[in-house]
């Protein structure tokens, strides 16, 4: 997670504090923490504190910009604070020395009076750290117990004094445009929507920050978005579960605002003046775990259904979506655990349970040569009765082939399916076989089997049908005999015309530390995975591969166990590929049985 998170901060130039919590724990090393820390991060991470009795009785921590012991009474608050003691002169020297140098280095006249004293006092400390944290030189490490609420307090106070504030940024937000948002109060109100999510009681909550301008309670805005007007009714600053009810913000401040008719995270807040102004929008990571989801109870579906479409709108790593295809509701999201959490506060804060399953995969099927069938539907039952004969041709569609000579194409239509590929209908009838006010009940009939296709119920495409010939009755034929004649027909054909399953291919990258490449590779071998290439990024390797979406199920909870939750992975659509005659195989029995089930 450490890794994940430093490999965004860079991406977003942010500048960087490491805080080491959990040193109560009776295997807290905090050495050991540190050198790993360097190994994998570089030099620039300085000391700031460390901890003098790591472990179930820790409660003193060494701090190097105060020079002073700062000893926490039992259940953590206020510390003591004391001189260094003889026992620990030696490692605050050294620890300070690195420190000093590091703080120094981020101004020219705070390196000449280094050179010159050999020390820096506590405020010329505090501001080369912040001019080496602001420029991202230094990453401090500072150290906590939050459980205990040792360190906690002297955090903060480290944030206040060492921080830079968003004035002193050197990588500004910007806008889609490219402008930089320097906080400044006398520019037009340009506020970021970073957070929504809805409150027992209150409504839904939007949190965020102004980049530009002032915003005072009462005001009009227009979201940029849509160029639909708001009213900020009320300002709130957030503090834990309590909300200080404030007039007024300024540039910088981050704040909060409830019952705002339609704002969603990600849009800009702006004033009629800079109406179109944007800001770049965060870059969410796209979901690499998918289940299907549905309440246990059918009576809380709708419910359940509302709930998790508020949770992907409060949460935009999450997408929540009902498939068709699938007859599923599909929920996505980051891993295991991050979906497994969603399932738990459904439990024990809203009282709904919902299960989770594997999600079905959504093959295709298509033909591999040419195929002629006949279907003629008839059916008699005292009045007029259902009559329909077609006969047609079936072949495999490629883009640039050439059209098929056996019967002569009269007209042609051509149908870009939804979920990909295309279905190429000719008609070929001569002689007024068919009537032609028939040929789009037949073209319905093969549209409806198509989008359930004969092998496996999966959508079909990528097929060229050519109808050639057929009989009418003068009063039994009627559109519903020919659309179930073409239906039948076609199914047929495609029987006889090589049948086959495609299975959806995505293209993974993989980020692995070098360590555990030996363990990632067979297992992507073992997903029938076909690996591109890898490259180099520092102590990690990036593996580019194609692997079938069916082997990835679960996939992230199996890296994250590959590589003790360093190794991340990112998946995107490539196309669909013709699965093995073992695969088909097992696929086609699979859906018997599910039909068979049907029927009884």
């Amino acid at each position: 997670g450490t890794e994940l998170a430093m490999r965004y901060a860079n991406q977003l130039s942010t500048p960087v504090i490491f805080n080491i919590n959990a040193l109560d724990y009776e295997k807290a090393n905090y050495d050991k923490i540190v050198n790993e820390l360097k190994e994998i991060f570089g030099e620039k991470l300085a000391i700031v504190q460390y901890p003098v009795n790591a472990g179930p009785e820790f409660n003193t921590i060494i701090d190097l910009v105060l020079m002073k012991m700062l000893k926490y009474p039992k259940g953590g608050g206020v510390p003591e604070v004391l001189p260094i003691p003889e026992s620990e002169k030696d490692r605050v020297e050294m620890y300070r020395l690195a420190l000093v140098e590091a703080s120094a280095s981020g101004a020219d006249d705070l390196m000449e009076k280094y050179f010159e004293q050999n020390e820096l006092t506590i405020d010329e400390v505090r501001r080369g750290l912040k001019l080496g944290i602001s420029g991202r030189s230094i990453f401090p490490i500072t150290c906590s117990c939050a459980k205990e609420n040792i360190g906690v307090g002297r955090l903060l106070e480290f944030i206040t004094f060492n921080v830079p504030s968003p004035l002193e940024s050197r990588f500004p937000h910007k806008t889609t445009k490219g402008k930089e948002l320097l906080y400044k109060n006398e520019e037009p109100t340009c506020a970021f929507v970073f957070k929504t999510f809805t409150e027992p009681h209150v409504g839904e909550v939007s949190f965020m920050k102004l980049m530009n301008g002032t915003l005072a309670e009462g005001q009009d805005v227009i979201v940029a978005q849509t160029q639909n007007k708001e009213r900020i009714s009320q300002i709130l600053l957030g503090g834990g579960k309590n909300k200080q009810k404030v007039e007024k913000v300024e540039a910088g401040d981050i704040f909060c605002t409830i019952k705002l008719k339609d704002v969603k995270a990600n849009q800009t807040l702006v004033s009629a003046k800079n109406s179109d102004e944007m800001v770049e929008p965060i870059v969410f990571p796209k979901p690499v775990f998918s289940v299907a989801v549905r309440a246990t109870v059918s009576t809380n579906d709708e419910k359940a259904s509302q709930l998790l479409n508020e949770y992907a709108n409060s949460d935009l790593s999450i997408k929540v979506e009902f498939s068709k295809e699938l007859k599923q509701t599909v929920l996505r999201g980051q891993g295991e655990f991050h979906l497994n959490t969603i399932k738990w506060i459904f439990s024990n804060q809203h009282k709904i349970d919902i299960e989770f399953s594997p999600l079905k995969i959504p093959y295709r099927e298509t033909i591999t040569k040419s195929a002629e069938s006949m279907y003629r539907h008839k059916k008699q039952s005292g009045g007029a009765g259902q009559f329909g004969e077609v006969h047609m041709l079936i072949e495999p569609y490629f883009e640039g082939m050439p059209n098929q000579t056996k019967y002569p194409i009269r007209n042609t239509e051509t149908h870009n399916l939804p979920w990909g590929g295309k279905l190429i209908f000719n008609s070929c009838i001569v002689g007024g076989a068919i009537d032609a006010r028939f040929l789009p009940a037949i073209l319905k009939g093969i549209m409806e089997k198509i989008e359930e296709g004969p092998l496996t119920g999966s959508y079909a495409r990528d097929i060229v049908v050519s109808v050639f010939d057929g009989k009418m009755h003068p009063v039994d034929s009627n559109e519903l005999a020919f659309k179930l004649a073409g239906r039948n027909a076609f199914r047929e054909a495609f029987k006889n015309a090589g049948p086959k399953i495609l299975e959806p291919i995505y293209d993974i990258e993989v980020m692995v530390p070098s360590d555990n490449m030996g363990a990632v590779m067979t297992d992507l071998q073992n997903r029938r995975a076909i690996v591109l290439g890898m490259d180099s990024e520092g102590l990690y390797q990036k593996i580019r591969a194609k692997a079938p979406l069916a082997e990835l199920n679960k996939y992230t909870t199996t890296l994250s166990s590959l590589t003790s939750g360093r190794g991340s992975f990112t998946m995107q659509f490539s196309d669909y590929q013709p699965v093995s005659s073992d695969i088909q195989g097992e696929l086609l029995k699979a859906y018997e049985e599910i039909e068979k089930q049907k029927e009884e």
